[in-house]
């Protein structure tokens, strides 16, 4: 019986190209490993205290919005762009820095138990919010909107601030960065706000690592026929989001995950010779 030696050397170098994607993938890791930013525990100060429930069983919860100076604050944002951006359909271009906590169990004031989320964010911004009511029910908003996103979580939006209590249960020690890194490493340092109507949207595709069980990893593989380089490039990651620009006027690209990512440890590399561009990132939360 004879052997087609052509399929044995199809399948050995589909291996061979198989073990050489796994021994770059293992680099991509090590290397995010090794360059982890910094961090520190700080034991936030009480803020305030917000009441909800859980959509699914009804369960009361509580979000304890904390304050710390080791926390970033946001972008300035006046009330009117404030207003502006409530009543957009997108309101995602404005992000508040800020560290949410495991979830605890503590004692409600009917001995009962409940589920505590902590929030910490800025001290000045925290101050900013008090004193106005549409700053305070945006930084609630978005306090629930992480929590969910993080936590696969659904929660009521009828909520109710406790004015005798200023945090539910005990302030819990967080572990926070205490130094950002680049997103991405700059490609560009000229960034555009407008899309030209000549741009295409390139073809691309998501692969999750490893596919069998909980995501660790979510790489984007994605094609730009005629860029030639990296320089022409403009990248941005979010903890959801990605938006991409080929130069002069080749592709735009901007696309949600499905999952929360770690953008500051991602990692990206463009072939010249494939003209692909293959972003790794860590998963956060899916």
């Amino acid at each position: 019986m004879e052997t087609d030696t052509s399929l044995l050397s199809v399948e050995l170098e589909q291996k061979q190209q198989e073990e050489l994607y796994q021994q770059l993938l293992l680099q991509t890791i090590g290397k995010i490993q090794s360059d982890s930013p910094p961090s520190k525990v700080i034991r936030p100060q009480p803020g305030m205290c917000v009441k909800t429930s859980s959509v699914l069983d009804k369960q009361k919860v509580f979000l304890n919005i904390c304050q710390s100076p080791a926390v970033p604050p946001p972008p300035h944002l006046s009330q009117e762009a404030l207003v502006d951006l409530l009543e957009s359909e997108d309101p995602t271009g404005y992000r508040v820095p800020m560290s949410l906590g495991e979830p605890h169990t503590e004692m409600d004031n009917n001995s009962q138990g409940c589920t505590v989320y902590d929030v910490v964010i800025n001290d000045e911004f925290f101050q900013k919010c008090q004193k106005d009511t549409l700053f305070q029910q945006f930084l609630i908003a978005v306090s629930l909107e992480g929590m969910e996103n993080k936590y696969s979580l659904e929660l009521s939006r009828d909520i109710k601030i406790l004015k005798n209590r200023k945090f539910m249960g005990s302030v819990v020690e967080q572990n926070i960065r205490t130094k950002n890194k680049p997103v991405i490493q700059e490609i560009d340092s000229k960034k555009s706000n407008t899309t030209p109507s000549s741009t295409k949207r390139p073809e691309f595709c998501l692969l999750v690592e490893p596919p069998t069980r909980n995501a660790e990893y979510l790489i984007a593989e994605i094609l730009l026929p005629g860029v030639m380089s990296a320089r022409c490039l403009v990248l941005d990651l979010g903890e959801d989001r990605l938006v991409l620009i080929a130069r002069p006027s080749l592709f735009h690209l901007d696309i949600l995950f499905p999952l929360l990512i770690d953008q500051e440890n991602s990692v990206a590399q463009y072939n010249t010779q494939t003209q692909t561009l293959t972003v790794t990132m860590p998963v956060v939360s899916s």
